[in-house]
């Protein structure tokens, strides 16, 4: 069987990780935190980047340890055992299959505000279309996509910010740079902050997926993958933090009718139409094009890892000959994207915390690997590192998880789970994995 081309260096992976999260992300979700948190949206964001903060380093532990390009379902397998793995990448499909019908959904929106006529899913099937055909060219052309994209919306951001901040000179929102976006004794209501926590942690998935390129890196370094999901999050983190401080001051003086077009009404009232409209159509041009092509590289890779331990059917593990790329495995993540998306086309807020549950599964099941692994396994006296670190990663997303998940949520979360549950006895049965 063919395998993997390593072409990948540090600055790739850090690439990659940022093209995934994608500088305009606090946009995506802007009308949500900011009702769910009550206005702490900055609060929000620093709890979001704490609670990853230990999540990162377990990643980082195990990259180098076990360097798969399954992620949690490889580090679960090896760790835990093959049934607890296959579950583990089960729950991390929930996560990756869903991520990139949320940013098709958001295209669509954007495209809404800008050309309104077509449907929603006249857009989401147009986005799904290109995104697959520039991830089928390899990690050679995603990599040249992504630095164009990263680009383009630091730039946009930046444009936008330095108007938001003239805006508040100007005397709206808060008329000032204030700490109310971090603390209002008023407005604190500790479910509704981890709730807008649940909400932010979408807005960090990517770090993790860098972990899916590790048989993809050159030389066989296994530190450059660990290194660059804490870089990723560690800017991620400190950039998200500023910039919802800045909109956190302003969004007082507005309110937002609709939370899916949130970020079009802001931009319209702190800056002007022009604003709004450049907006959309970066969305449009340069979310759409590029920030899908690393979601969908992310969950090929975990399909691939899969089907080539016999865990999913054997074709998805199959290697384009020219372009290195699990082609199979990305028409298959393709159509399953683009369903979903039609599907949710109308319920963006339902179908954010849905990919959340996913995530924090896969989190959860990582920070176990790292206790198996060296805590149990290895007796390792790195207590910070092996034992503390994995362990407040466990109670934070299990408290998030808690008090920030809906029902609706839950409820797909475990139906995904029980099918998982029994698809994993099938494979049992016919003996491709032993308990």
């Amino acid at each position: 069987m063919q395998s993997l081309k390593r072409t990948l260096k540090y600055r790739d992976l850090v690439m990659y990780g940022l093209a995934y999260i994608a500088p305009i992300t606090p946009l995506s979700t802007l009308g949500f935190v900011w009702e769910a948190s009550r206005g702490l949206i900055a609060l929000a964001y620093v709890l979001g980047g704490i609670g990853m903060y230990f999540t990162a380093k377990s990643y980082a532990v195990m990259t180098e340890a076990v360097p798969t390009a399954g992620s949690v379902y490889g580090f679960a397998r090896h760790s835990l055992g093959p049934f607890p793995g296959f579950v583990a990448g089960w729950l991390l499909l929930l996560d990756y299959l869903l991520i990139p019908s949320f940013l098709y959904v958001m295209i669509a929106v954007a495209l809404g505000a800008l050309l309104p006529g077509p449907d929603r899913s006249v857009w989401i099937v147009i986005m799904v279309s290109v995104t697959l055909g520039i991830s089928w060219f390899g990690m050679t052309v995603t990599n040249r996509a992504n630095l164009i994209a990263v680009s383009i919306q630091t730039l946009v951001m930046v444009v936008f910010l330095v108007f938001c901040l003239v805006a508040l000179e100007k005397g709206k929102g808060t008329g000032a740079l204030t700490m109310a976006p971090f603390w209002d004794s008023r407005l604190f209501d500790s479910g509704a902050v981890l709730t807008a926590t649940l909400i932010c942690v979408m807005s960090f998935l990517g770090f993790d997926a860098i972990s899916t390129l590790s048989e993809e890196v050159e030389g066989h370094d296994t530190r450059a993958v660990g290194r660059a999901i804490v870089s990723v999050l560690v800017i991620a983190a400190v950039y998200f933090v500023l910039v919802t401080w800045v909109f956190g001051n302003l969004l007082p003086g507005i309110k937002i009718k609709d939370a899916a077009a949130g970020t079009f009404e802001f931009a319209a009232w702190a800056v002007g139409p022009w604003a709004a409209v450049t907006i959309a159509w970066t969305y449009v041009l340069v979310v759409g094009l590029t920030n899908a092509v690393p979601m969908q590289v992310g969950v090929a890779r975990v399909l691939y890892a899969m089907a080539r331990d016999g865990q999913l059917p054997r074709a998805l593990a199959r290697i384009h000959p020219r372009y290195h790329s699990p082609h199979v495995a990305m028409f298959v993540t393709a159509a399953i994207s683009l369903a979903v998306a039609l599907a949710m086309r109308n319920r963006l807020d339902e179908l954010t915390t849905i990919v959340n549950f996913g995530a924090l599964c896969g989190f959860l099941m990582l920070h176990v690997c790292v206790l198996a692994e060296f805590a149990w396994k290895r007796r390792s006296r790195r207590w910070l590192l092996h034992w503390i670190t994995p362990t407040l990663g466990i109670v934070v997303v299990l408290l998030v998880l808690i008090k920030g998940m809906s029902a609706d949520a839950f409820v797909v979360g475990f139906s995904w789970l029980v099918l998982g549950i029994l698809w994993g006895l099938v494979i049992v049965a016919r003996r491709r994995v032993v308990l």
